[in-house]
């Protein structure tokens, strides 16, 4: 497969670090993205270089217009027209609250940084996968998403993820025939250091709250993001994909 630029949003880190080091492992150069974790998104630029592709680091808050095109505008500088966006980057607030008790700023961030930054990302990109005749899109959404159904104290972060299910489906239709692939990834409840292990590194472990009984990994997402960008990959488009073990967040397994 042709070298391809991918940048991923929220990458310095946890999922978004797997999915660039898979990426990288893949033969692509990649545009590390962060907000704060500028010593972590170096280091993973050096490691990345040392796999013999390009890499830079751009620090950008995708929750807000005008950064993001500021980074759309380096990334194209510095390495070239985006040819792989994964929409990674998403404030989550783990405590559980009901709607009312949520501040009006807490609100619009959720809405920026999990729909309104994620559109704004995609349109800036299209232009240049439409001229090229070739595009891959990965969202982010959570287990389920495509249900739309209720989930108590997680209102606004809902809301948005449930909102991009539709702007998914929608633009995998509008965009397949200029060979641009958009699909939407909800991993499972994939916590903590496990989102920078590796399969084999967790087998060993108990998760007594998923179905398969072991927890996630972050190459259990990456190997799928790594799928749906490859050449051949141009048949699947417009896709909902939970890769959760069988884990319902809104719904806990029981036994």
């Amino acid at each position: 497969m042709e070298r391809k630029i991918a940048l991923i949003t929220g990458s310095a880190k946890g999922l978004g670090k797997m999915t660039a080091l898979t990426l990288a492992s893949q033969g692509h150069h990649i545009a590390l993205n962060y907000v704060n974790s500028k010593h972590e998104a170096a280091e993973l630029q050096q490691q990345i270089e040392a796999m013999g592709v390009q890499c830079i680091a751009v620090q950008a808050n995708v929750s807000q217009a005008s950064e993001i095109d500021r980074l759309i505008d380096e990334v194209e500088q510095r390495l070239g027209t985006v040819d792989i966006l994964v929409n990674n980057a998403g404030p989550f607030i783990r405590e559980r609250r009901l709607f009312i008790d949520y501040e009006r700023e807490e609100i619009m961030e959720m809405l920026q940084g999990n729909l309104i930054g994620t559109m704004l990302l995609d349109h800036r990109v299209l232009a240049g996968m439409r001229e090229r005749k070739w595009g891959r899109i990965i969202h982010f959404g959570f287990g389920h998403a495509a249900e739309s159904r209720a989930w108590p104290h997680r209102a606004v972060y809902a809301a948005a993820k449930v909102g991009l299910v539709s702007f998914t489906k929608t633009l995998a239709v509008e965009e397949a025939s200029s060979g641009i692939t958009v699909n939407m990834i909800c991993p499972g409840d994939i916590r903590g250091d496990n989102k920078e292990k590796r399969i084999e590194e967790v087998l060993g472990m108990s998760d007594g709250e998923t179905p398969r009984g072991r927890p996630g990994s972050g190459e259990d997402i990456a190997r799928v993001i790594a799928y749906l960008c490859e050449e051949d990959s141009d048949f699947i488009t417009g896709n909902i994909m939970d890769i959760s073990g069988g884990l319902d967040p809104i719904r806990p397994y029981v036994k």
